[in-house]
């Protein structure tokens, strides 16, 4: 595969498979490696080998081509952290256990600008905080 060494084993059959929906769309909308090169102001050698699945076509490149087939919104899509299940999964146990209230968040704040203010500056005798 161009002699270029992935990073993962499975880098090289989803750039086959993404390779061949871009053909595969290409050809459903009738038009020519040519026209689609010319109109994504690339080269047809380009898209060939973004066709075959090449990792060094640039990303660039696959997003102009994108443009041409209508389907440039994909792109978007490809990295929706909204579908990140993972990434929500971590993100749910990093939170904390109990939230903390506005008045401890205000006390801790004047406490580092002051460090010398007593207690009894913070909090009014009639219990309420500022």
């Amino acid at each position: 595969m161009w002699g270029i060494i992935m990073g993962s084993p499975k880098v090289g059959p989803a750039l086959e498979r993404l390779g061949q929906d871009i053909r595969n769309a290409r050809l459903r909308r009738s038009i020519a490696v040519a026209d689609l090169a010319m109109r994504a102001g690339t080269s047809a050698s380009s898209i060939a080998r973004l066709e075959k699945g090449d990792p060094g076509v640039a990303i660039g490149t696959l997003a102009d081509v994108l443009v041409v087939l209508g389907l440039v919104e994909r792109l978007a899509d490809l990295i929706d952290v909204r579908k990140d299940d993972l990434g929500l999964a971590l993100s749910t146990e990093r939170l904390p256990q109990r939230g903390k209230s506005f008045a401890t968040r205000i006390r801790k704040q004047k406490a580092k600008s002051d460090p010398t203010r007593a207690l009894d500056d913070v909090v009014d005798p009639d219990g309420a905080s500022f």
